[in-house]
This record gives C-alpha cells, structure tokens and sequence, in this order.
C-alpha cells in the first residue's frame, strides 16, 4: 500500500519530517488507507472525504460521553487527511481469547451501555435506521450477494417471500428503544488501552437505531465466535446493565438480538460479496462461512424464518 504523494506532502506540513518511518496498517472494508507515522497515526480517506466530517463530529461526542476515540492531531477535511492519536496495535480480535474473554467483553459491553446514552452529535445529524434504510440494504444483499456473487436468479415466489422475511426484520428493528449506534461495534474495532480502557475505531458512520444492534455486531462477530452459552450470557449481562431493557422479559430481548443478528449477518454478506465483486478484493470471502452459519443456526430457531433457513441449505450451501 503506497502513501500518495499529496497526503505525503500535507503530512510533511504538519511537522511529520521527512525521514519518519511510515508503516501501512490493515484497514477495513473501506477505501480508507492507514499508516503508522512515528507516534501518531495517518489517515487517507481521500476516496471518501465526506467520511471525515462525521468522523470528527461522532469522535468529539464520544469522547464528551467519556468514551476513548482516537484524538485528532491535525485534518483536511476536505482532502480527507487526518493525524490521529495511536492506539497502539493490541485489537480486541487479536488479543481475546477464551480465558480473558469475560474480562475483555465486560469492558466492551461497559462502553457499549455508555455509548448508546451519547444524547446527540454537534455538528452531524444522525441518520434513522428505520424501514427505508434496512429495506434499501436488503435490496443490496439481493444485488450483490444473491446476484452478483451466487449468480442466483430468484422466481417471483422467491421474492415475494425475501420480503416477508424483510418485512419481519423491519418489525423486529422498529419494536426496540431507539439509542445511539455505532454501527460496527466489533472486535476489528476495539482496542485494548491502558488501565483496561476500550478503545473506539472506526465510528463515523453511526446512527440511530434499535439497542441490539452494536450488541450482536460484538457478540456475533463475523471474525470471531464463541459458544452459544457464553453469548446467551453476556447477551443476558448487558440486559442487566440498561434500564430500558430490564424492563422487557429475557426471551423477548433474546429474540430481538438472534433476529437482529440475521438482519446483520445478512447485510455482512453483501459487504464481502460487493467487495470481491466490485473491488476484486477477496479477503473477506474467508468470513462467509461462519456468517453465514450464524444466520442458519438463527433461522432454525424461529418458525417464522424458516423459508429463510431452507432457502439457505437448499440454494446456498450447495454453491458457496
């Protein structure tokens, strides 16, 4: 991954010599490019500058909620560069394992209970993920995932039972508390800090939506799994921790969380299907299993999903 001579040159100007030693890091499934530069961290979102804005935005209320972002050094908003504070390289997908993982994941779920308090962006409105948003990414996981990537052509039965099963994610989506969502709360996303702090990445596109949506995007994370015990407790540990969803009974909770990990699950498959279709880019076909497992298992526990299920083991296992 080469640094572009412009960023290059803005990074110079503000006081990042010439000799500094500029690392790329792994990003994630956008056009941003990261580099390690000395003790701070460049960012390139050139190819999507708008993302800047609510970058900063999102950031300041995090951190005025008491929430770890990374701190802005120096920006272009409108080229899209950024200086960033470092993290360090201590991942939450890289350092969980099984024995810290109930230390780690209560740091996380902390935070998370934190975050959907934020009361408002200055600056940035948040948008809705109501209907109309689920629907239109629906409509993509159609496109890209169903078309473009299984070369699947649906009978007109196919799809109107597709939007029922649509229609149920909607219904699931609209019947929880509104709060503020990260968005993509998961492990690729979260750093371990000093003094068992968590830090936050990667947050600017949140909006508002239904409370379980950062909860199954952390528990059913698409680059990592844990027992279903162990979810189911955790799931059970947040409940506990929010005063909205102490006052629903554990089952309708649970199920809020299981089927707004299918529409989740579903919406990650279209990313990666986009990305290797669109972008030639194959790194996350690896994810696809394990995605798509989470959404079978899930189907088969609600009668209500169960077209979904069968559509999955008859027209997607045999070809992914």
């Amino acid at each position: 991954m080469m640094i572009s001579p412009d960023f290059k040159h803005w990074l110079l100007a503000n006081g990042v010599g010439s000799d500094a030693s500029m690392v790329p890091i792994p990003g994630d499934a956008s056009a941003r490019k990261y580099f390690r530069i000395a003790n701070s961290i460049g960012m390139d979102a050139s190819l999507e500058a708008t993302s800047c804005t609510p970058y900063q935005a999102v950031g300041e209320a995090l951190r005025a909620q008491g929430l770890r972002t990374p701190h802005i050094l120096a920006a272009d908003l409108g080229a899209g560069y950024m200086l960033l504070e470092d993290f360090g390289d201590k991942r939450y997908l890289t350092e969980l394992t099984a024995g810290n993982a109930d230390k780690l994941y209560g740091g996380a779920l902390t935070a998370l209970a934190n975050l959907q308090q934020v009361p408002q962006v200055v600056g940035w409105p948040l948008a809705e993920f109501d209907s109309t948003f689920i629907l239109r990414e629906m409509g993509w996981f159609c496109e890209w995932y169903l078309g473009a990537y299984l070369q699947l052509t649906l009978s007109a039965d196919e799809r109107q039972q597709w939007q029922q099963t649509f229609n149920l994610l909607v219904a699931n989506a609209a019947a929880q508390p509104r709060v503020f969502v990260h968005r993509d709360f998961h492990a690729a996303n979260l750093m371990c800090l000093a003094n068992g702090a968590v830090g936050i990445l990667d947050f600017q596109d949140a909006f508002m939506g239904p409370m379980t949506y950062d909860l199954v995007s952390l528990l059913r994370d698409c680059y990592i799994d844990w027992p279903a015990v162990r979810v189911r407790q955790w799931v059970q540990q947040f409940q506990q921790q929010m005063p909205a969803a102490r006052q629903v009974d554990a089952a309708v909770f649970m199920r809020w969380f299981d089927v707004m990990g299918i529409q989740r699950h579903l919406k990650a498959l279209m990313t990666f299907s986009r990305k290797y279709c669109r972008d030639q880019n194959d790194y996350y076909l690896q994810f696809m299993p394990r995605t798509l497992n989470y959404i079978l298992q899930t189907s088969r526990t609600y009668p209500e999903f169960d077209f979904l299920h069968q559509f999955i083991k008859k027209n997607i296992l045999c070809v992914a």
